[in-house]
């Protein structure tokens, strides 16, 4: 069964629909890419992915493992090349502070969420710089 349903609007434009869910996404390409920039581009959508993956493989860890996790918050900051236009970089500042995890589950915690699907499955010449507050 098909994922999503992509429907291009004109004026560079897309809906995608989630088939399961029904909720929907519009996507806009950015100022500096002949588009008005008024919802996420795509490639906002794979940087926003990759820290929502983040914490969605944290959450599925601390559930499997009973620890505890309630709080996270992240900036993600996309960086575009050129010759190809593609992701160069991402810049993701996590905050995990409150969840009250030692030292060593911290770390284990990190590395798993460093090794989300979605990290897992971009380019390995797109250069990530994390930083995470805990």
């Amino acid at each position: 069964m098909a994922t999503a349903r992509i429907e291009y609007l004109g004026e560079l434009r897309t809906k995608c629909t989630h088939l399961a869910s029904g909720t929907e996404i519009v996507t806009d390409a950015p100022v500096d890419n002949k588009g008005k920039g008024q919802a996420f581009s795509p490639t906002d959508l794979v940087a926003t992915a990759s820290v929502s993956c983040m914490f969605t493989i944290i959450g599925i860890y601390c559930q499997e493992r009973d620890i505890p996790f309630v709080k996270a918050t992240a900036t993600v900051q996309k960086n575009m090349e050129s010759s190809p236009r593609r992701i160069g970089s991402l810049t993701i500042e996590v905050n995990l502070d409150g969840n009250g995890w030692s030292n060593q589950q911290q770390e284990r915690i990190i590395a798993a969420a460093k090794a989300c699907p979605v990290m897992k499955s971009m380019n390995e010449s797109i250069q990530v710089n994390y930083t995470f507050t805990a």
